[in-house]
């Protein structure tokens, strides 16, 4: 029987692209697609202007290895093709039903199961591995954490488009796909790229919460609840905090309502790839009440494990403020002594939303004694009318 290996070796790349398509369905992606290693300058262009604008926030990584983001080839010389790899994470019921559920965290739907970059860059790397047994070719494999622009090669390779909320759209798996890329050091037959699908279509841009997209096709990272949620290690920015409401890791809004999620199908997601239960819906108290040890326990091999425990009380904090429960102010009112200033300062802000008695009793107490700049400002801000009497 003839291998993938001899139909290569004869030229023949057509039945090669079948075999190769198939054992990438058999490792679970639902996408597959050929392109070479190269982007059009205007890519390089835009994302030095974005850059130039700071709408990429405090995410120096961005700045710093923008070359490589810019071109393939900058990050690895020898890369001739990318074959660019689509893994669907459809979930299983709409993520905007915890919309007003004020007493549960909402965490994206990517976060909520075992850690993609570990799942996809299993079935990358035995993928790989048939490409090199199969081409003799040199290759190197690539998930989200090195320099690589995955959405617009994975366009290039007409996995889909991106859309106007700036992610990969799917014809058929919506807006709910993980990208992989494998790197090739040899030419290999290229696909066409897929058509922007979008249309007249703003439903992404209309239920941004926070405003993060300036214009179609453009985001502002600095106000993206995804940035401020996960990348953010500092205060929550005082304007967004209401408009987070109950979001603690990431945001689906603008993915969740995207028209092509109505052909993606939950049967179609990686079997590897396992969503916890608990994870779905997480209790705000429970939330509150973690110490190092819990966090780590609760969020054992999800991707927010990286991020750390203060960063998510910070953020349960911001959706117990905006919750109207004033059940979470004992918690709060503990918290104000934690070891983390952005936790106290965003305990500051919850319990400023959720009882003025308190807050203010609180206050009195805690704002002649604090010495941290960014605290005392928490205190005062929350008492504009008195600020102003001050100044008048």
């Amino acid at each position: 029987m003839e291998t993938a290996k001899d139909k290569f070796a004869r030229g023949d790349f057509f039945a090669w692209r079948a075999a190769l398509q198939a054992e990438a369905e058999q490792l679970g992606f639902v996408h597959m697609g050929i392109t070479q290693a190269q982007l059009p300058d205007e890519h390089g262009a835009r994302l030095k202007q974005w850059v130039a604008n700071g709408a990429h926030g405090d995410m120096a990584w961005m700045a710093d290895r923008m070359a490589e983001r810019a071109q393939p080839k900058t990050l690895w010389e020898g890369a001739c093709s990318a074959i660019m790899l689509g893994m669907s994470y459809a979930p299983d019921a709409d993520p905007m039903r915890l919309e007003t559920a004020r007493d549960h965290g909402r965490i994206s739907v990517y976060a909520q199961g075992t850690d993609y970059h570990k799942t996809v860059k299993k079935a990358l790397k035995a993928l790989a591995r048939w490409v090199v047994d199969s081409t003799g070719a040199q290759v190197k494999v690539f998930v989200d954490t090195a320099p690589v622009s995955e959405k617009p090669l994975a366009a290039q390779a007409g996995l889909g488009w991106q859309g106007k909320h700036t992610n990969l759209v799917s014809t058929s798996h919506g807006s709910w796909v993980f990208l992989g890329a494998i790197f090739v050091g040899a030419e290999l037959p290229e696909d066409a790229p897929e058509k922007d699908h979008c249309g007249s279509c703003t439903a992404c841009q209309d239920i941004c919460p926070t405003n993060a997209f300036p214009a179609p096709y453009q985001l502002d990272a600095r106000a993206c609840i995804s940035f401020l949620t996960i990348e953010s290690k500092g205060p929550i920015p005082r304007r967004y905090r209401a408009a987070m409401g109950n979001h603690i890791y990431g945001c689906d809004d603008c993915l969740a309502v995207c028209p092509w999620n109505k052909f993606a199908d939950q049967a179609q997601r990686n079997k590897a790839y396992l969503p916890r239960a608990e994870l779905a819906a997480p209790d705000l108290a429970a939330l509150l009440a973690m110490d190092d040890a819990a966090f780590r326990q609760i969020f054992a091999g999800s991707p927010i494990k990286r991020s750390g425990r203060a960063r998510m009380v910070r953020n349960s904090l911001i959706a117990a403020g905006n919750s109207g429960n004033t059940a979470y102010v004992p918690q709060i009112c503990e918290l104000l002594d934690d070891e983390s200033d952005i936790v106290r300062g965003a305990a500051i802000w919850a319990l400023g939303q959720l009882d003025r008695t308190c807050f203010d009793a609180e206050r009195s107490r805690r704002a002649p004694l604090e010495v941290e700049p960014s605290l005392s400002a928490e205190w005062a801000e929350q008492c504009p009318t008195e600020q102003s009497d001050s100044q008048a």
